[in-house]
């Protein structure tokens, strides 16, 4: 895997991915930024938990769950100290739609925390990673 990273001015840089994609990110204003986009740290955060929705979808439409919408919500501590890497990180994951399996969903993200989403499992290796779930029947 390979990415670049173009710096564009002040503090704010270009990352583009192999796949070809590209997402801005700054600094804040504190430190020279412009809030043009997310900060790294925050990005490392969006990708764990995109890496997790991701493996949450597929295990329950392999498990035929008639999921209609899931999100998670992330909260996230850091040390207060350099290198500031996080403390702990929580998932809490919403799946709706109609006749939910609550132990599918409950598989699904143990699944995914413990076997195979790399960037939780590997940001775990620094912070106290919890998960839970909600579901919501339509």
């Amino acid at each position: 895997m390979k990415a670049r990273i173009k710096w564009v001015d002040d503090m704010t840089f270009i990352g583009e991915s192999a796949s070809g994609h590209a997402v801005v990110m700054d600094a804040s204003p504190e430190v020279g930024g412009r809030n043009l986009g997310p900060r790294p740290m925050e990005m490392l955060l969006l990708g764990a938990g995109g890496c997790s929705s991701i493996d949450v979808m597929m295990i329950l439409k392999k498990s035929r769950q008639a999921v209609s919408d899931c999100y998670v919500e992330m909260s996230a501590e850091r040390a207060e100290t350099d290198p500031k890497v996080f403390t702990k990180i929580h998932m809490h994951f919403v799946v709706k739609g109609k006749d939910i399996k609550p132990e599918a969903v409950e598989k699904a993200v143990k699944l995914s925390a413990e076997k195979y989403c790399s960037a939780s499992i590997m940001l775990g290796a620094t912070a106290e990673m919890t998960h839970d779930f909600e579901v919501v029947q339509e």
